[in-house]
């Protein structure tokens, strides 16, 4: 499987852990992001990496039953240091109505490290 792929879903794996039952750790999970990531929500609200690890430490445990299924993987562009790969995340809480987004992350890949330098959001009305 194409290493960016695998890596969307490997962090959606623990993303979910984290953010569902509050399992996982911490700064394994904030090492999958460049020091220089940025983050557009759906809402518009842009993060960097220091508010991405506060938004993880705050809701840790936070969304029980989340589910996070993501398809629709395309590989947008990429280049010998990096990828752009857009994909559909489908978001689930057990009593919740489901959310889907369209998200575009771009990725830095040296010989030791693949990691998350942006990702853009965009909620699918419906």
């Amino acid at each position: 499987m194409n290493p960016y792929f695998s890596e969307v879903l490997d962090a959606h794996v623990a993303i979910e852990a984290w953010l569902g039952r509050g399992v996982g750790s911490l700064e394994a999970l904030m090492a999958r992001f460049s020091a220089a990531f940025t983050l557009v929500s759906p809402a518009g609200t842009v993060l960097d990496c220091d508010g991405l690890r506060t938004l993880f430490t705050t809701h840790q445990a936070g969304r029980p039953g989340l589910k996070i299924e993501i398809d629709s993987m395309t590989l947008v562009q990429a280049w010998d240091t990096g990828a752009a790969v857009r994909y559909r995340e489908h978001q689930q809480l057990a009593d919740n109505a489901a959310t889907t987004r369209w998200s575009t992350a771009v990725f830095s890949r040296s010989e030791q490290d693949l990691v998350w330098c942006h990702l853009h959001e965009t909620l699918v009305a419906g």
